[in-house]
């Protein structure tokens, strides 16, 4: 698996790691990542400290898998994280 990705690319996956909606499976369909896959590159890109905050922040969430995720759930974003501007 090679993790050579842009730095556009890279601060997305991280940011779509972060993210509590976010399904690691959204992560592999767009970056064609692994939950193992986004664990290394989590690893590799972000600070010692900062990963094992997020290991422990993803441990037992129930929004990490689509399997887990409520019927509810129904989107992978929160529906205020993509304002679009408006031209004024």
């Amino acid at each position: 698996m090679v993790m050579d990705f842009n730095d556009s690319d890279a601060s997305r996956i991280i940011e779509m790691a972060w993210e509590d909606r976010t399904p690691f499976e959204a992560i592999e369909t767009t970056y064609h990542l692994s939950e193992s896959d986004v664990i290394k590159f989590m690893r590799k890109h972000i600070k010692r400290q900062s990963f094992k905050l997020w290991r422990q922040r993803m441990a037992g969430r129930k929004t990490v898998h689509n399997a887990l995720r409520a019927k509810a759930v129904s989107r992978g974003y929160c529906a205020t994280q993509y304002k679009i501007k408006s031209s004024r």
